[in-house]
């Protein structure tokens, strides 16, 4: 059994943990109120914005479609994997590694044998995980969840259509958690470019209503602007969702970890007392074996 000094050492160690992860998860409390409102007000936008697109997409020719539409050979890609700059929030980070890992295994593995598969990390954890499996990121960004803003999404977005127009690479895909609730998350892993057209179940189905647009100035005109603007609009969802993502998990951990910790020093309380209570029998056996051999 532990001495008493290492069990009081041991519990204020506990306590102090627990103060900690205590002030952590209502700071992610917090921080989630805001980021779930600003994801819940953006996905009714994302949504209908690719919609129209991709009902303006369809009527168009496949050499009118916009240059973001072309699909080509799959020979270069670049991975989109989005992370946060800080730990502690459970498996939320661990995963997306872990499936952009395995797209360069499986999907893409003849590319990456190729040396054709680059990463763009948005956040240091996946940069830290693709570092730790052997893999150099071609680019990282860890500032923007630090004052996440559409303009500084509308950036990277734009760097993006520039490398994909540029040749650079033939498909871009982001690999993300889309928030659910603070207890869950849901692994995405989405196509940025070319972007999506609608798939031929969902076009001809007979429970779909078409929808009737009237077009000013035309079609054409409409596509090229709505394209690069639904692509930007989509990569700032993206960086919402997982924002949000990010502070529901350390809110899930940081109550987890809380409710560990109670436990935890309800037993080291216990042992704590267990064995206050035998050095105390032990000193009583002393006394008493001391008079007894005074009188005898």
């Amino acid at each position: 059994m532990a001495s008493l000094k290492d069990v009081r050492v041991r519990i204020a160690s506990v306590k102090s943990t627990r103060q900690i992860t205590s002030a952590m998860k209502m700071v992610s409390a917090s921080k989630l109120r805001r980021a779930q409102y600003a994801i819940q007000n953006m996905r009714p936008y994302a949504k209908k914005l690719l919609e129209i697109m991709q009902d303006i997409s369809m009527d168009m020719d496949s050499s009118d479609e916009g240059k973001f539409a072309n699909e080509r050979t799959e020979n270069s890609i670049l991975i989109v994997p989005v992370t946060s700059n800080r730990g502690l929030c459970g498996a939320f980070n661990s995963s997306v590694v872990k499936e952009s890992l395995l797209l360069i295994r499986h999907q893409y593995a003849a590319q990456y044998k190729a040396g054709n598969v680059d990463f763009y990390c948005i956040g240091k954890k996946g940069a830290d995980g693709l570092n730790s499996a052997g893999i150099k990121p071609t680019v990282i960004n860890t500032e923007i969840f630090d004052h996440l803003k559409f303009n500084d999404a509308v950036v990277i977005a734009e760097e993006m259509m520039q490398l994909f127009l540029d040749k650079k690479y033939d498909k871009i895909i982001i690999v993300y958690n889309q928030f659910k609730n603070a207890a869950s998350q849901i692994l995405q892993v989405e196509q940025l470019l070319p972007v999506m057209k609608k798939t031929e179940e969902v076009s001809t189905n007979k429970t779909e209503t078409k929808a009737n647009y009237i077009f000013e100035p035309g079609k054409q005109e409409i596509l090229e602007a709505i394209v690069p603007k639904t692509i930007k609009v989509q990569l700032y969802k993206a960086l919402l969702d997982s924002y949000a993502a990010e502070h529901g998990a350390r809110m899930t951990a940081m109550h987890k970890a809380t409710e560990n910790a109670d436990e935890l020093l309800k037993n080291l309380k216990l042992s704590y007392n267990k064995a206050r209570q035998a050095a105390i029998t032990n000193e009583i056996l002393e006394i008493v074996g001391g008079a007894e051999a005074q009188n005898g």
